[in-house]
């Protein structure tokens, strides 16, 4: 199933966001405070992941999407990558299991071709593994870029329609390496930053932002309800007039 998009249908709002995408930072220098190596935040932040995973299901969220590694993130010094990629590994080996037995599915999107055989490997036996299960979907995010996600979408559209001279969103929109799930309704990032990073470019058009000074290792179940309350005092119009919003309500009783 390919989903519309904010900006050819309007989606139905609830007050538990339906997808909930975050960019986890902080990790670093919620070590560096400590005087802990940065690799010590990253490891502390693999426990912040169970904590929201558990927390989401509690509230009935359906969609989670977590940005683990950038495109970007190849920048950084080579023993913080090898550590990065060394907990990837053993969060696949150790968590899997655990996601199956609750029903999780788990997606891994992004350019997963720089990736060593072994850990391409345990991707595509998790995913696999828990295709069938419909709690919650987890996506990891990862060697990801919006404009990465947009330029392999175009590319594929194009091939699928060979000689064609213009296309539509309909056209693009089951290429797009997140087709199987609904557009994020809340966009979290921890750590003090206000940016969206090159994450999720196309998806994040109408999604309500949220940034906390919170790091990520630190973000517990109390730090999700702040930040689903904030989401339920926005007015999500896509478009529309407060006074649009207005009527809808009164029209089907609410």
């Amino acid at each position: 199933m390919t989903y519309l998009s904010s900006t050819q249908a309007i989606p139905n709002v609830s007050s538990v966001p339906r997808h909930i995408a975050i960019i986890m930072d902080g990790n670093g220098r919620w070590a560096t405070k400590r005087f802990l190596p940065r690799v010590a935040g990253h490891a502390k932040g693999v426990e912040a992941v169970r904590t929201t995973i558990e927390a989401c299901i509690e509230r009935g969220v359906e969609y989670l999407t977590l940005f683990a590694f950038s495109s970007e993130n190849w920048r950084r010094p080579p023993e913080e990558v090898s550590v990065l990629m060394r907990l990837f590994v053993t969060a696949l080996e150790r968590e899997v299991a655990k996601m199956h037995a609750n029903d999780i599915r788990l997606k891994v999107i992004g350019d997963l071709s720089r990736f060593d055989v072994h850990l391409q490997r345990l991707i595509a036996n998790a995913e696999r593994r828990t295709a069938g299960n419909s709690r919650l979907t987890v996506t990891v995010c990862a060697n990801y870029g919006g404009r990465w996600d947009i330029m392999q979408a175009v590319g594929k559209m194009v091939a699928s329609c060979p000689g064609a001279s213009s296309f539509t969103e309909e056209q693009l929109a089951p290429h797009l390496a997140m087709a199987y799930a609904p557009e994020p309704d809340l966009f979290i990032r921890t750590g003090g930053e206000e940016r969206i990073s090159n994450f999720l470019l196309w998806q994040l058009a109408y999604t309500e932002l949220y940034f906390t000074d919170t790091f990520w290792p630190d973000f517990d179940r109390q730090a999700l309800d702040r930040a689903i309350a904030s989401y339920c005092e926005r007015e999500r119009r896509f478009g529309r007039t407060s006074e649009q919003l207005t009527e809808q309500k009164k029209a089907s009783g609410c």
